[in-house]
């Protein structure tokens, strides 16, 4: 069983309003097998039995579908492992002695609760601003029975694989959300069954992300860089084009 020992040094932060700062931690003989939130777990056990407050951090299901384990390791959102997620990063990427950098994502729109944990509601009022259909659809109908060409359904779905993590805020450096908007608004933009609503949906969603106080996109590639769904930036050109036909679909 291979072990490694690592420094760490993590962003403390007791309350939203209250100053932070990188403490140091230990992190020794960890299994390179250990997941980077059970190596957490295993500093934070060891910070309880000598009396002192656990770091506070995110997570949920641990197998990289919920996205709330979002971390900023050595600068990368969600670490250095591609396509993945905090909780699907192992130690085994790290070297052994290794510094390793653990910060919360870093927005306006994601304000710090307490160390790492970040408030990322703006993303949920961002999907219910734009999320639905304003008519009576009836019982929904088998999906078979819809005709969609393979290669519509595929974009669909891959713009559906946004987990909603924001690790594309974290990286990007003006903060901005374009990639998740875009990802959600392509996602139910594509169908059939989301025409009806396209450009009123396209409006709506991206007026609430500018309203929550993300960053402009700059294009330069960070968001889907680091996306652990490798959602693609071309999402992005799409919301801008719908948004800009639904503007003139609106104007007197």
């Amino acid at each position: 069983m291979a072990t490694i020992s690592v420094k760490l040094k993590v962003w403390r932060q007791p309350a939203p309003d209250a100053a932070g700062q990188l403490v140091d931690y230990g992190a020794n003989k960890i299994n390179t097998d250990m997941s980077f939130l059970e190596m957490l777990d295993v500093v934070n056990e060891g910070l309880i039995k000598q009396g002192q407050e656990a770091i506070a951090f995110d997570s949920d299901c641990r197998e990289g579908i919920c996205g709330a384990c979002g971390l900023v390791i050595n600068g990368i959102a969600h670490g250095p492992l591609r396509g993945a997620t905090t909780c699907q990063l192992h130690m085994r990427s790290f070297k052994d002695g290794e510094t390793i950098i653990v910060e919360p994502w870093r927005a306006k729109a994601f304000p710090v609760i307490k160390d790492l944990v970040v408030d990322r509601s703006a993303f949920d009022r961002i999907i219910a601003a734009g999320g639905y259909v304003s008519f009576n659809t009836g019982g929904a109908p088998d999906g078979n029975t819809i005709p969609i060409p393979k290669d519509v359904a595929e974009k669909a779905m891959d713009s559906a694989a946004c987990i909603g993590c924001g690790a594309c805020v974290a990286a990007c450096k003006n903060a901005a959300a374009h990639l998740f908007t875009s990802a959600k608004i392509a996602h139910l933009g594509r169908l059939p069954q989301g025409q009806a609503e396209r450009y009123r949906r396209v409006i709506r969603m991206v007026d609430q992300m500018d309203a929550e106080g993300f960053g402009m996109c700059s294009n330069e590639g960070e968001c889907e860089a680091v996306c652990p769904k490798e959602i693609p930036i071309s999402n992005i050109a799409r919301m801008n084009r719908d948004y800009v036909k639904a503007l003139w679909k609106a104007a007197p």
